[in-house]
């Protein structure tokens, strides 16, 4: 790890991290597909570290087809048996569950980009932190954006987890003012 480049404190417990800090989080993605992975991955990470998704990420992409949510939609019971007894992911089975719900209320939405960034104006809200325990870990637009998923019919998208949603996807930037990527 580059200790001269001042990065926010989470991302400097381990390579992993630095490496999704420095090319991913808090970056402006508009991508449909690539909003619905986060969606699910930080479904997926509830109750767990970030690490562990980040270093099970490539079997995610496998298990699960991509994340294209057309064919995640059609998973069926012997899919999500598959899924369960695959070692490589995490094997929840609501979380896989609520993949498949999601794939299906995402489909049926339409532009999970348009709906996620039409909350912001397009914009992403930018967030002036000097301390990492200052910055919050959901805001009412967090529970705003939540409870209108859930009334969609998506599941595992509670407040907190739309909160580090739209910070990993660029809806918020939450690097810390000083951090070195806090403006790209």
């Amino acid at each position: 790890m580059n200790d001269t480049i001042l990065r926010c404190p989470w991302a400097n417990s381990d390579p992993i991290s630095q490496k999704y800090h420095d090319e991913l989080w808090g970056k402006s993605c508009h991508d449909d597909r690539e909003l619905f992975k986060f969606l699910i991955l930080d479904g997926f990470q509830a109750g767990l570290s970030w690490v562990t998704i980040l270093k099970k990420w490539s079997a995610f992409e496998a298990a699960f087809d991509g994340f294209d949510p057309e064919i995640i939609a059609r998973y069926d019971d012997k899919k999500q048996a598959e899924l369960m007894n695959n070692s490589a992911i995490i094997r929840n089975r609501l979380k896989i569950a609520a993949a498949v719900t999601n794939a299906q209320a995402v489909l049926k939405l339409g532009s999970l980009n348009d709906f996620l960034w039409g909350y912001v104006d397009g914009t992403p809200i930018i967030g002036n932190w000097e301390r990492q325990e200052d910055v919050p870990v959901t805001t009412p637009l967090s529970d705003k954006i939540s409870r209108d998923m859930k009334k969609l019919g998506f599941r595992f998208v509670g407040s907190t987890i739309i909160y580090s949603f739209m910070q990993g996807v660029g809806i918020i930037n939450d690097h810390m003012a000083w951090c070195a990527f806090k403006e790209r």
